[in-house]
């Protein structure tokens, strides 16, 4: 099953449900207060909520943008840190061989440990789980640093090592980051209220036919409850439906085969 279906068979019961519930609250209201009421002030009430809705719809647009934003950022870091694996594991073979073999066995079984354990503990919050693969990383430092290069050509490819492992270790920290990057509650609240008010400010209006004001208030609940939706998904940029995937790490184990990653550098000193 594909992930935009999935996330449809999620999306639509909640859209219509909101909808739903939107004309039915209408039809309770609408029972209770008289239309002649509601067309008295329908002037007034039009242009309030002219007002109110084009202040929600730049919060609305405010926050997707900031959540966006996020995503990008977190699939951006993802593919720097493979990338940066990548890169060492291959620079690593102009060491010595122990010091090769040592790296290069710490950092496989450190994107398994991400691949198999820590993009799941992302998801949950599993401080442990992430500190326990952090672990691993300490151990490829250590490889390195246990390194005593015996040539000029080991000694800067020694340099390059350390540079391309703190770059590593840096944008780890930015993924882990962002993995726990949240709206604030506040705005969370505020989101929810505003969606309330304003499908509730529909109630107001003066509509001669009551099946054309259930269209048009089910409509607005429908399209709020689809961009709160995205919201809260893209806000979990590691677990939501449209979460940032581990591809990049699974593309990094698969070059860890190649000849130009195990050539040994032993032989050339």
């Amino acid at each position: 099953m594909t992930r935009w279906f999935r996330t449809l068979l999620r999306l639509t019961p909640i859209v219509f449900g909101v909808s739903l519930l939107s004309v039915l609250g209408l039809f309770g209201f609408r029972a209770v207060v008289p239309l002649d009421e509601l067309r008295a002030s329908t002037d007034a009430v039009g242009n309030y909520l002219q007002t109110l809705g084009g202040i929600y719809a730049v919060l609305l647009a405010f926050v997707v943008y900031v959540v966006w934003g996020q995503y990008n950022d977190a699939r951006s870091f993802v593919a720097r840190e493979a990338t940066a694996i990548v890169d060492l594991h291959r620079t690593a073979s102009g060491l010595p061989n122990a010091t090769r073999v040592a790296i290069q066995d710490k950092l496989q079984a450190y994107v398994d440990a991400v691949v198999t354990d820590e993009w799941r503990a992302m998801t949950h919050g599993d401080d442990a789980t992430i500190e326990r693969v952090g672990v691993i990383l300490d151990e490829v430092w250590l490889a390195i640093h246990r390194c005593r290069p015996g040539s000029a050509t080991q000694q800067a490819v020694y340099a390059e090592v350390l540079t391309r492992f703190n770059e590593l270790s840096d944008v780890r920290t930015s993924r882990l980051t962002a993995s726990r990057t949240r709206i604030p509650p506040a705005m969370r609240v505020l989101l929810y209220l505003g969606a309330l008010i304003t499908i509730g400010s529909m109630y107001l209006l003066g509509f001669e036919q009551l099946w054309l004001h259930a269209v048009v208030t089910g409509a607005l609940a429908g399209a709020i409850a689809h961009i709160l939706f995205l919201i809260l998904d893209l806000d979990h940029v590691f677990g939501g439906h449209c979460h940032v995937e581990e591809a990049p790490f699974v593309r990094a184990r698969r070059t860890f085969t190649r000849p130009t990653h195990q050539v040994s550098a032993d032989a050339a000193v």
